[in-house]
């Protein structure tokens, strides 16, 4: 599971408790803010066990701590984090790329006190099978984008990168038009709400960057460049060893 985000509608604790499972193999946290980890207390509260977690780990506890009362208290999904950058300190017993039949995982970030917030503290994740690749970079923010592209490594595996969820919900602050000079996506998704601040306007900035032909959306049969999930609602993509085919809830 990428991130623990939550709504009134769906929790991840109570889906993956619908499923018969109380052990979650793999966690990843892209984002230390409240809206990437809504649903951590509740992981324990339904008795979840979250066998590994993959952060970034150039902070420890104590210094996501401090960054995160300078905004007010914290919330027990903050705490159950912080607790958890101390407690998760060994390797896994199984690497992820070992134990998901196929499924690979790079992770990039930026190190603490380099930056010290948290959406330039993003992890930036890349999840492959077979010939496609997402990336999902948490909240990373242009400073973080281009300290990054300093990196040969990342430059690198940017290549090949097939859908992008957008940095930042699509706000403003976390498009970088430097990274698409390594790569042309098929499409950008935008994790979103209705819209509430003239930042979150950047889909024709995203719609300029991607493959002309963009992907057809089974559910519409129509060619579509930027998917949101205020527009589409979930938005699913199912992936074999050839291809891919986009389902949505909504008619787009």
């Amino acid at each position: 599971m990428i991130d623990s985000g939550s709504s009134v509608d769906f929790q991840p604790s109570q889906y993956i408790r619908s499923l018969g499972r109380d052990t979650l193999d793999y966690l990843f946290i892209t984002n230390a803010d409240q809206d990437h980890m809504s649903d951590l207390k509740g992981l324990a509260d339904a008795g979840i066990n979250v066998a590994t977690l993959i952060r970034n780990p150039s902070y420890t506890g104590n210094e996501l701590r401090n960054i995160k009362l300078v905004s007010g208290p914290l919330t027990n999904d903050a705490l159950w984090y912080i607790q958890a950058c101390g407690d998760y300190s060994e390797q896994p017993a199984v690497q992820f790329d070992d134990g998901m039949g196929g499924i690979t995982c790079k992770s990039f970030w930026n190190p603490y006190p380099q930056f010290m917030d948290t959406n330039n503290l993003s992890l930036v994740v890349f999840i492959k099978y077979s010939n496609f690749k997402i990336l999902f970079p948490g909240d990373l923010e242009k400073d973080g984008w281009r300290a990054l592209l300093q990196r040969q490594d990342f430059r690198s595996e940017l290549i090949g990168t097939d859908v992008l969820m957008a940095s930042h919900h699509g706000r403003e602050s976390g498009y970088c038009e430097d990274i698409f000079n390594y790569f042309t996506p098929s499409c950008v998704v935008i994790s979103d709400k209705a819209i509430m601040h003239e930042t979150q306007q950047t889909v024709p900035d995203y719609r300029k960057v991607i493959r002309k032909e963009g992907v057809r959306v089974r559910t519409t049969m129509k060619d579509r460049h930027v998917l949101t999930t205020r527009r589409d609602g979930w938005i699913v993509f199912d992936v074999d060893d050839q291809n891919y085919t986009i389902d949505t809830e909504y008619m787009g």
